[in-house]
């Protein structure tokens, strides 16, 4: 337990420095969409859907955590579930100043997004499907500044698993590697 409320300190303090040297590393305000036809597949409606599900069936999940190659399993029911997948829900590219800013390719079971420009945090958003059905989802995520360098790999499949893995490099404070999967 002492690993995890360090990692607890540690994301707590690295958020703080993040927040605070994000203002620099945003060119772009945010535009809020207002009703407007979304253009990408519903990244943030998909995860909301699959968080209220998720609570309402509240499976046992065999969550393990680890930071820096120690790690911690164990069987949790997890009640926050909104909270759980948010860096999921965060990796939707339907803002309206991002509608030319993702090629997609697209076949009988995939479609891939994919940005053109490197300010883009969202490198890459993969929805494999069997059908209408969402069969996983895998996004890439990419955020470099003059403190910090951060890459994700997040994946989901429904059903099965969810997992997180994050590396960051702040300057001072040096690298972390944070991986986090719930199976269920």
């Amino acid at each position: 337990m002492y690993w995890y409320n360090t990692i607890k300190e540690t994301f707590v303090t690295t958020s703080v420095l993040l927040l605070l040297s994000g203002s620099y590393a945003c060119n772009k305000p945010e535009i809020k969409e207002t009703g407007a036809e979304l253009k990408y597949f519903d990244l943030k409606g998909y995860f909301k859907q699959q968080a209220d599900q998720l609570k309402q069936a509240n499976p046992e999940v065999n969550k393990s955590v680890a930071h820096n190659g120690t790690t911690e399993a164990k069987k949790v029911h997890i009640t926050a579930w909104s909270q759980e997948l948010n860096l999921f829900a965060e990796s939707d590219i339907n803002k309206p100043a991002w509608r030319s800013s993702y090629a997609v390719k697209s076949n009988a079971d995939s479609i891939i997004y994919t940005a053109l420009s490197p300010e883009l945090k969202t490198r890459q958003v993969i929805i494999r499907k069997n059908g209408a059905n969402v069969t996983e989802i895998a996004i890439f995520n990419s955020a470099h500044n003059f403190l910090y360098n951060t890459t994700e790999r997040l994946v989901y499949m429904p059903g099965k698993y969810y997992s997180i893995d994050k590396n960051q490099k702040v300057k001072v404070m040096g690298a972390n590697d944070y991986r986090i999967k719930g199976n269920f």
